[in-house]
């Protein structure tokens, strides 16, 4: 009897399935769009109902269309968005709604907790307060403390899919330790959480879930779920873990000394390294753990780099809106620098290093400036925010060269756009052939944590096929030194003015 392993990604744009078979080759995928809730600028949410019911259509999709028996799925591994959290009550059921990672509201409290105890956080936790679980939950305390009150424990978005998936009930729900690095809460380098964080915030650890590996097997699909997925009862699911986790783990980033751009939502860039080096002095790198339980992933990102792109082929190429290959072949056109016009790409303010009030922007707009040179700005914008991360990732470990670096993700498609990174940071880059990587990824973890599988480096390596390579020119990176340091002396220079105006508009001057 084949087995197979099916891994889902609840992603920001959507829940996208597959199955794999036993060598952890794709056999087929499914994708259902997801429904963001924002009726004003900075709310964003999901509901929950949403995301459990989008694994269990996708997952009946990938049973129709390979034609497989519901019976030879052996486990199931769900990876998901990070930043965010919610709230599950004792039943196990939602007590809050998806608290979207790209939601602001608890700007408030981030600030308090950066004011109050801001190095200790990051110390301790291994990354700065900025919009994550923390002054979220905070957020949901002192905001709507009738749903505080009911929360059992605080989880993930792919822990409560798992849960309800398995039937757990709140006492047994879970947090995996990947997540740990935007807690605010935790101690990180011991996977447990922080009496003094929580006593110095006044949370309530009995709300804190249990710590796990992403490998652990946290339950197995009840009668109910299998009624609705068309799935068979009893199949093994592991506790997962969030999507840039899957993602490096699902791209071999077992090395030290790799870099990994994940071009996709948000602009990730990260590396693998073997010691726990918290980023006090610079506030801009974050300490993810590997699910490889002993190695981490600093990494920064730009909240919504990818959107930028999207974002103005939809509302500034024309009606209809122009594809991304007539787009690149016009910015192909433009110099190094797009003539000294220079995009601020932080429209939802800079997560890392934290500046809540800055917004994006052209720096530098002329008569000669054509629709080539604006979208080739965007690209840039996101090499030279990748280059500062990696300045800090290098001050943090002198002693690795962080020479190459491999990128997955949609923006992965665009040769220009990895060129761009390539001269920017100096460095080679390499695309994968496939860019399924957090599904891959989710899907090794589920047949390792099963005992499926006895080495999760070797599917994955003979899986993912490298692709095209860019070497950076490095005349173009010398030529590049200057619109880099301009862009951070624009983010410098602008920043003042946003925070003056919105003084100004909460004193209603």
């Amino acid at each position: 009897m084949s087995s197979y392993v099916i891994g889902i990604d609840i992603g920001t744009q959507g829940t996208k399935a597959a199955l794999f078979n036993e060598d952890m080759e794709l056999v087929t995928t499914a994708f259902e769009e997801s429904r963001l809730i924002s009726p004003e600028p900075g709310t964003v949410w999901q509901e929950p109902d949403d995301l459990y019911m989008s694994c269990a259509r996708t997952i009946k999709e990938l049973l129709q269309k390979s034609g497989i028996k519901p019976s030879d799925v052996a486990a199931i591994g769900i990876d998901g968005q990070m930043a965010g959290i919610m709230g599950v009550d004792e039943k196990g059921e939602a007590s809050t709604y998806y608290d979207s990672w790209l939601d602001t509201r608890c700007g408030k409290y981030m600030e308090q907790m950066r004011a109050r105890a801001g190095k200790r956080i990051i110390e301790l936790s291994g990354g700065p307060a900025t919009y994550v679980h923390g002054p979220k939950i905070l957020w949901w305390k002192n905001e709507h403390p009738e749903a505080y009150r009911k929360t059992a424990k605080f989880v993930m978005p792919q822990a409560y899919v798992t849960g309800r998936i398995s039937g757990l009930a709140g006492s047994e729900a879970y947090f995996d330790y990947t997540h740990l690095h935007f807690s605010c809460l935790s101690d990180n380098a011991n996977k447990r959480w922080s009496d003094e964080l929580l006593e110095t915030f006044d949370i309530d650890k009995s709300k804190m879930a249990r710590i796990v590996s992403p490998f652990d097997v946290v339950g197995k699909v009840t009668k109910d779920f299998a009624a609705i997925s068309g799935l068979v009862e009893g199949i093994p699911v592991v506790a997962g873990c969030g999507d840039t986790a899957a993602s490096t783990f699902g791209s071999g980033m077992f090395d030290r000394g790799l870099i990994l751009d994940c071009a996709g939502t948000a602009s990730v860039l990260c590396s693998v390294v073997d010691s726990y080096v918290p980023d006090t002095q610079n506030e801009t790198l974050t300490m993810m753990r590997s699910p490889v339980d002993g190695l981490f992933l600093p990494l920064a990102y730009i909240n919504g780099g990818g959107m930028c792109v999207r974002w103005f082929r939809d509302t500034l190429s024309g009606k209809p809106a122009a594809s991304y290959d007539e787009l690149q072949d016009e910015a192909r056109e433009v110099p190094p620098g797009s003539e000294n016009l220079i995009f601020i790409p932080h429209f939802s303010g800079r997560v890392l290093p934290s500046n809540t009030n800055l917004k994006g922007a052209w720096l530098g707009l002329d008569f000669k400036h054509t629709r080539g040179h604006m979208y080739r700005s965007v690209m840039e914008s996101v090499a030279y925010e990748y280059r500062y991360y990696l300045s800090v990732l290098r001050s943090l470990y002198p002693n690795d060269a962080f020479d190459s670096m491999l990128t997955i993700g949609g923006g992965a498609k665009s040769p220009l756009f990895n060129q761009i990174k390539a001269d920017v940071l100096g460095v080679r880059v390499t695309t994968f052939e496939t860019g399924e990587t957090a599904l891959l990824g989710s899907a090794v973890i589920a047949a390792y944590g099963i005992g499926m599988l006895n080495d999760y480096r070797k599917p994955i390596r003979s899986v993912m096929k490298k692709g095209a390579e860019f070497v950076a020119d490095m005349d173009r990176h010398k030529e590049y030194d200057l619109y880099a340091k301009s862009y951070l002396n624009a983010i410098d220079q602008i920043t003042p003015y946003y925070d003056n105006f919105i003084t100004m508009k909460e004193k209603g001057e």
